[in-house]
């Protein structure tokens, strides 16, 4: 809807409001239009929401600005419709502003004016309808988010490899997973990427064992956090390779999928290779290699963690004790 001077806009809303306040909301100066405005938001009174809505459509950006976001603790239409129409504002901060209070929907049916806004001809308002729309899990959102995965702008696919991951539907799996492996944007792979983690099928292996592999670290590690999610025995080979990443932050996330993946399943490669992290410079690398021998339950890690028993890391210390711990009660366990 078009912007409008105050004169005009809160004209026919007065009656809502005492007299003084209602004055200064049609005060020439903006300033003091924004400081009624957010002492009316301040009252939460469902009675005070159209006023709230019409100051959406203020002449003045900065009345606009707190009106947006004053509206993110409303989920009734009129406040959702608002906030869409705020898209696209001619001013950023308010364009900004409109887009994070979507984000605070939480009521699925709330999004459902959002949806037209996935084909909008910008690609701000499409990718802030997407972002709304992600954690809603509207099931009315799988389409239009499905299509947007061939959107031109890396925004808008990376929003709607979201509303994909939320919804976690296994008709998107091979889309999610081409994308995963093809697309030509970094973000947009890692975050595909990481929605395969709903999966419940084999299929993504080969796009996961790829991304494991990606030019981009960001990629190779979300591929190791998600094949530790998904705990497939034959990626172990794969993310043992992960564990000497010239990226810690790789490595570590292999070393926690390798733990996952093999517990109490152990593998002698794994096993070898998260003993020797033990001695890598990067204590949180080294507290996760002691963590993942712990669950994999392999004597062969104990010789290792002895000496690991006297690291200068407290937390890495107490990560070897618990891995001795959980490996000695497993060998008790099947020698009963």
């Amino acid at each position: 809807m078009p912007l409008t001077t105050h004169q005009h806009l809160y004209a026919d809303l007065t009656g809502l409001l005492p007299a003084a306040l209602a004055a200064r909301l049609q005060d020439t100066d903006a300033g003091v239009r924004r400081i009624a405005l957010a002492e009316l938001a301040d009252e939460e009174d469902p009675d005070h929401l159209p006023v709230l809505v019409a100051a959406t459509r203020d002449a003045d950006a900065q009345v606009r600005l707190e009106a947006a976001e004053r509206l993110a603790t409303w989920e009734a239409p009129s406040a959702v419709e608002a906030l869409a129409d705020r898209l696209a504002d001619p001013d950023a901060q308010v364009r900004a502003a409109a887009a994070q209070s979507l984000t605070a929907l939480k009521a699925p049916a709330a999004g459902r004016p959002l949806l037209p806004l996935v084909e909008h001809a910008d690609a701000f308002v499409r990718a802030s309808a997407l972002r709304a729309l992600r954690e809603l899990r509207l099931p009315d959102a799988f389409t239009p988010a499905l299509q947007r995965l061939r959107d031109l702008d890396a925004v808008v696919r990376r929003e709607a490899v979201g509303v994909l991951g939320w919804l976690r539907r296994v008709e998107a799996l091979d889309a999610l997973a081409h994308l995963a492996s093809t697309d030509d944007d970094a973000e947009v792979r890692r975050a595909a990427t990481g929605a395969l983690g709903y999966a419940d099928s084999r299929s993504v292996l080969p796009a996961l064992l790829q991304a494991l592999r990606d030019e981009a670290w960001q990629v190779r590690e979300e591929a190791a956090a998600t094949l530790g999610k998904l705990r497939f025995t034959d990626a172990a080979p794969a993310l043992v390779a992960s564990l000497g990443d010239a990226y810690w932050q790789v490595a570590l996330r292999a070393a926690r999928a390798l733990g996952r993946s093999l517990a109490r399943a152990p593998q002698d490669d794994a096993v070898h290779a998260l003993a020797a992290l033990l001695t890598r410079p990067i204590a949180n690398l080294r507290k996760e290699a002691a963590l993942a021998l712990g669950e994999i339950g392999s004597k062969d890690a104990v010789p290792a963690l002895l000496v690991a028993e006297q690291d200068g890391d407290p937390e890495v210390r107490k990560s070897v004790r618990l891995a001795l711990t959980q490996i000695a009660s497993l060998a008790l366990e099947q020698a009963s």
